[in-house]
């Protein structure tokens, strides 16, 4: 089985979704691009196993998942798009818009974690909300 990101890649629907862009993906993606976090190199909107993930870094095998309120909605669809796209060997890390401009250095820092971190580390299956609150 050939890459994972050459099986039938839709690049006109990522370029859609890189144009369609949430505030919270622009306000992100400022803070990741051009390899500015630690040297780790993202890209937007990759498609992964039938799935688009908003912020990629394939050397650490890690997906960043930028959520709205939406996803409290979609809790089955997002358990299964996670459990597909590890099964790939990829963690998959969520937040919430608003963690994005409630707590930029912390959303920062959780990325660095699970980026030197993967062993033994948990996915996340939902959204934190620690950082909010609650």
């Amino acid at each position: 089985m050939g890459s994972p990101f050459k099986l039938g890649r839709p690049t006109s629907r990522a370029r859609e979704l890189r144009n369609e862009a949430t505030d919270a993906e622009r306000v992100l993606w400022q803070r990741l691009k051009s390899t500015q976090l630690a040297g780790l190199k993202f890209s937007r909107q990759i498609p992964i196993a039938g799935y688009s993930g908003d912020f990629v870094c394939r050397s650490h095998k890690l997906l960043i998942e930028l959520d709205g309120s939406q996803h409290q909605d979609q809790v089955t669809y997002d358990t299964k798009r996670t459990a597909t796209i590890d099964a790939l060997g990829y963690r998959v890390i969520r937040f919430w818009n608003g963690d994005v401009f409630d707590n930029m250095p912390g959303v920062l820092d959780t990325i660095l974690e699970a980026a030197n971190n993967r062993e033994g580390a948990p996915t996340p299956l939902t959204p934190s909300r620690v950082r909010e609150g609650e």
